[in-house]
């Protein structure tokens, strides 16, 4: 019965893009020649898209490939209270390891000189791309599929919506969420991602206890949430939750960790935090009318 109602909305609009004929748009439950017309128009006529906003729609979901324009629901990221864990790069080891670190330190620093010189004169050429977020959920889209292409499809289940979206549910759900913003250019991306993201421990600690959201800082949806979080260095994920009435980042996780390591300071940060969704719950069963 689900599939069938599934499928019907994609037949309707398919022919709403044809012949137009009355009949066919019952299917859909929209009555009005115009109102399908209309809603093709909104999404460019791009039929997949208004399929699946028409769902939504009926499941009482909110519309992800046209979202209404609302006030992004705001994060705290100045409460001094945040836990914050830097993983440095280790240091090299006996006279081999230094001798390459040496050899190879002036051609890094001159590589990323230029990098930087480069990506700063383009600024006045033309505006950052990343700035101007057309279509977050495609980035997100997009950013999955290249991580599964490169890394395999044994990974922590990825929300598949906007950042703020994400929020809505933690906070709706009272939830963990936790976000990971990827660093394509950064040489320990690969190694995070690999080994310790893809790892069986922290895949079921993630997918048991929260929500995950990930995207590239190549993107613009990352870039955005890049500019808001303010990491400083890569891999860099950050744990937030409702606390105090407000989502907030309670910690946050910088460099290259290892798996148990990564386990271990996820789970101090859920421990250290769990009595303020305890309390929520509370309040909110106090709310609901008897």
């Amino acid at each position: 019965m689900e599939e069938t109602t599934r499928v019907a909305p994609f037949k309707a609009f398919k022919r709403c893009t044809g012949n137009f004929r009355k009949g066919d748009l019952d299917l859909t439950g929209i009555e009005s020649m115009d109102q399908c017309r209309h809603t093709l128009e909104q999404h460019n006529w791009n039929i997949e898209a208004a399929v699946q906003d028409r769902l939504n729609e009926q499941e009482g979901v909110p519309s992800v490939f046209n979202p209404p324009p609302s006030r992004p629901l705001q994060v705290n990221t100045a409460d001094h209270r945040i836990y914050s864990y830097v993983v440095s790069r280790p240091q090299p080891r006996g006279l081999l390891g230094w001798g390459y670190y040496l050899i190879m330190l002036p051609f890094r620093f001159t590589y990323y000189t230029i990098l930087d010189i480069f990506r700063f004169a383009l600024r006045f050429i033309r505006p950052d791309p990343r700035s101007r977020v057309t279509d977050p959920v495609g980035d997100i889209v997009s950013f999955m599929h290249s991580f599964e292409e490169k890394y395999g499809r044994a990974h922590p289940v990825f929300y598949q919506g906007t950042y703020s979206q994400a929020l809505n549910d933690a906070k709706r759900e009272l939830r963990f969420l936790l976000v990971y913003l990827h660093g394509d250019d950064h040489q320990d991306s690969d190694e995070f991602c690999r080994n310790t993201l893809c790892a069986p421990e922290v895949i079921s600690l993630i997918n048991t206890r929260m929500l995950f959201w990930a995207c590239s800082t190549n993107k613009p949806e990352g870039y955005r949430v890049s500019q808001a979080l303010r990491e400083n260095t890569y891999p860099f994920l950050a744990m937030i939750m409702l606390k105090d009435r407000r989502m907030t980042v309670v910690g946050r996780l910088e460099g290259l960790i290892q798996p148990d390591d990564l386990i271990n300071q996820l789970t101090f940060i859920m421990d250290a935090n769990q009595t303020y969704l305890v309390s929520e719950r509370l309040e909110r069963c106090r709310e609901v009318p008897q």
